[in-house]
C-alpha cells in the first residue's frame, strides 16, 4: 500500500499537486516532488474535508481526491475500465468538441454525476445509451474517434474535477427543442452550454 509523504516523487505526486492547485489548496509548482508546500496543502485539504489531518496522502486522502491508487499503479482509471474511459471520451467529443476545455470536462462530469445518481443507470454505458439522453448517440456522433483533448477531459472528470457543480443535465439553449429541459434551473454556463439539476 503506497503512502505519499515528504520526499515522495513521481506521477501520483504530480496528480496530487495538480488537483490541490486546481481546487485552491496549493500555490506551489507542480513538479512531482512531495515537499513542505505539498505537505501543508494536503493538511489543509484534509482539514476541510473531515479527514485525519497528518499531511500524508494515504488511501483515504487519495480516494477523497479521486485518485485511486491501486488502479493508477495498474494503469487503470479508478473504478472505470478502459472501455468506460473511451466511451466517456467519445461522448465528450460527440457532444462538446469545439467547446472550451472546462466545458468538455463538465460534460464528462454530468455523465459521471448521473452514474452516481439513483435517478439514472449506474454505469457509463447505461447512462450514455439511455434512450433519448444524448444527441451524439441519436445522430451517430458517438461513433467518431475522440481526440486527445476529449480523453484528457474524460480523465479529469473521472479524477474528480466537476466544473458543472454537480449538475445532472446540460444543453445548448440556442438549439434545444425540448420544452422539459428548459424548466431545469440553470446553475452554470460554460461556452455554449448551460448546466443544471432538478
Amino acid at each position: 500500500m503506497a503512502i505519499f509523504n515528504i520526499g515522495s516523487t513521481g506521477e501520483t505526486v504530480e496528480k496530487i499537486q495538480t488537483k490541490l492547485k486546481r481546487w485552491g489548496y496549493f500555490d506551489g509548482v507542480i513538479d512531482g516532488i512531495y515537499g513542505q508546500e505539498t505537505f501543508n496543502a494536503v493538511k489543509y485539504f484534509q482539514e476541510l474535508n473531515g479527514l485525519k489531518v497528518d499531511g500524508i496522502a494515504g488511501p483515504e486522502t487519495l480516494e477523497a481526491m479521486g485518485i485511486f491508487l491501486n488502479n493508477i499503479e495498474n494503469g487503470g482509471e479508478g473504478p472505470y475500465s478502459e472501455s468506460d474511459v473511451r466511451l466517456l471520451a467519445a461522448t465528450i467529443y460527440g457532444e462538446g468538441r469545439g467547446e472550451p476545455y472546462e466545458g468538455q470536462v463538465a460534460i464528462g462530469a454530468v455523465v459521471l454525476n448521473r452514474v452516481k445518481s439513483p435517478k439514472f443507470p449506474n454505469t457509463i454505458p447505461g447512462v450514455v445509451y439511455q434512450k433519448g439522453a444524448f444527441d451524439a448517440v441519436a445522430d451517430g456522433q458517438i461513433n467518431l474517434t475522440p481526440n486527445a483533448t476529449a480523453f484528457s477531459a474524460a480523465r479529469d472528470a473521472i479524477n474528480g474535477w466537476d466544473p458543472s457543480n454537480g449538475s445532472l443535465y446540460y444543453w445548448n439553449p440556442g438549439t434545444a427543442t425540448s420544452q422539459w429541459i428548459k424548466r431545469v434551473p440553470i446553475t452554470k454556463r460554460i461556452g455554449r452550454h448551460v448546466f443544471g439539476t432538478l
